[in-house]
């Protein structure tokens, strides 16, 4: 193989070490002298203490470049992951938290409160009809602000934000029907599952065997993160649809949650955008655009409650439920008695936990993979383009979580794909050529969102606010968090380039 370099480029201390302890022949490597420095070439050696300093200086980078550059393997010794997540991570907890202190991640968690409250009390609906009432709204929004504030507070990637998701209430609803056929109590039967879920995922945290999604490629991720964002769209979209097909609504009520979303998703898309343009300075176009989503909440909501207001019931839209007292959906005691199934049942009960943790595993994985994609620039508790960082101690987190929220009757959470990447998107920092510059890493944003939506279980003034803000306009912020993670997906991007070339 020959191999020709030229044009400024230098070669490493690495490489340098490898072409003086291997030196090529004339036929297997040409290159042009000017290419390189004439110290890492040059036959005739430098005084030797000098020489000694430069070899110590290279042997160093050489190091650097095994720690960055190595590929781990799929299993580490016992919880050398973990140990090496917090090792890096720990020590920045501090500016974690004052990086933090800034109006774009008060903006951010503006915007990402009603982007996890409102996916929160709609699986809690879906939760309640699948399980007949055992796991409700009450016990989704508790579990979203409870294990929310532990992971912001405890993870190795705070930029996650973990939720529930649509694989996680079809596993869920599958095992109540099980319950059912075998004459079983659903609730002890899913505590020993999710007691034998966390502990295989504790073994996986501290084995390291997070290092599998190495072997994912781009595609997985790109085609993963799109399929979530399409779920979001067309989950909006059908909400919409059905306020003209429902037969307890009307023409006008179908009509006016059109409008009251699609005000939502341009106010909000518009007003993000708006730091690209000419208007206002700078600063203005900046905070605008990142209270863009916030603001689009507030629009739908005045534009709602205008038509309320002029035209009566006739214009008065569902709005977001949540339960006024803080008890379980069925009034159940909060702890579940696991001596209530049978002892071959408790065993059996690790077969359903192998695919819970299938979906858990990845689910989990995937996400914060895609939070740690080299795009947004982060560094905290990073090595060079290593995307793997964090996900071992992040693993420990949700496991812990698992074994909890089973023992409570609370539904199991993981690392949440469209609002992990909108709320990375939320404390991107741009330059003036609309590049992203850099990602404000910290736990502020986590831990402020989950205490916010924990307000609204406890506290009887949120709560009432919320329950005023219609359903139509977290349609449309529905519609914006789907589209908004598309941006920067090759995938999306090749589709859309391949969609105008054949128009």
């Amino acid at each position: 193989m020959v191999l020709s370099m030229s044009g400024p480029r230098r070669l490493t201390a690495a490489t340098a070490l490898l072409l003086i302890a291997n030196p090529p022949t004339t036929s297997s490597f040409s290159f042009t002298p000017s290419s390189f420095p004439q110290h890492a070439l040059s036959r005739s050696r430098p005084k030797h203490a000098s020489w000694k300093r430069s070899s110590i200086s290279m042997s160093t980078d050489a190091a650097a470049v095994s720690i960055d550059d190595k590929d781990p393997p799929l299993f580490e010794s016992l919880l050398k992951g973990i140990k090496r997540d917090y090792g890096m991570r720990l020590p920045l907890f501090m500016s974690d938290i004052t990086d933090g202190l800034n109006t774009q991640c008060l903006a951010a968690t503006c915007f990402l409160f009603f982007a996890c409250l409102a996916p929160a009390v709609g699986f809690g609906a879906l939760f309640g009809a699948a399980t007949k009432g055992a796991i409700g709204t009450i016990e989704m929004v508790s579990s979203t602000a409870l294990c929310g504030i532990i992971y912001a507070i405890f993870s190795g990637q705070p930029c996650t934000i973990i939720g529930s998701t649509g694989p996680v209430l079809a596993f869920v609803a599958a095992l109540a029907k099980l319950a059912d056929s075998q004459n079983l109590p659903f609730l002890p039967l899913y505590a020993w599952t999710g007691i034998w879920t966390s502990g295989i995922l504790f073994l996986s945290s501290i084995t390291s065997a997070s290092n599998l999604v190495k072997y994912l490629t781009r595609f997985t991720d790109e085609i993963f993160s799109t399929l979530i964002s399409f779920i979001f769209v067309v989950e909006a979209t059908q909400n919409i649809g059905k306020s003209f097909t429902n037969p307890a609504s009307s023409f006008t009520k179908g009509l006016l949650t059109l409008i009251v979303a699609v005000t939502t998703y341009f106010t909000s898309n518009t007003l993000r955008g708006l730091r690209n343009t000419v208007y206002f300075t700078k600063s203005i176009r900046k905070n605008i655009s990142n209270f863009g989503p916030t603001l689009g909440v507030v629009a739908g909501a005045l534009v709602a409650r205008w038509a309320r207001l002029s035209q009566g019931a006739v214009a008065t839209l569902p709005t977001l439920s949540i339960p006024s007292t803080f008890a379980t959906t069925s009034g159940r005691p909060w702890k579940i008695p696991l001596n209530e199934l049978p002892v071959w049942a408790r065993w059996a009960s690790f077969f359903p936990a192998l695919m819970a943790v299938v979906l858990l595993f990845l689910d989990q994985n995937i996400t914060v993979r895609l939070v740690n994609n080299p795009q947004y620039k982060m560094t905290k508790g990073r090595r060079t383009k290593n995307v793997l960082d964090g996900m071992h101690a992040d693993m420990l987190i949700i496991s812990i979580l698992t074994f909890f929220t089973s023992l409570i009757g609370l539904p199991w959470l993981v690392a949440a794909t469209v609002r992990s990447i909108s709320h990375v998107r939320a404390l991107s920092i741009f330059d003036s050529e609309g590049k992203l510059k850099k990602t404000i890493e910290q736990r502020v944003t986590g831990l402020s969102i989950h205490s916010l939506i924990g307000a609204c279980v406890l506290f009887d003034g949120p709560r009432t606010v919320l329950t005023q803000i219609p359903t139509p306009v977290l349609m449309g912020l529905f519609l914006f968090l789907g589209t908004s993670a598309l941006p920067g997906n090759e995938m999306w991007e090749r589709m859309k380039g391949e969609s105008s070339v054949l128009h």
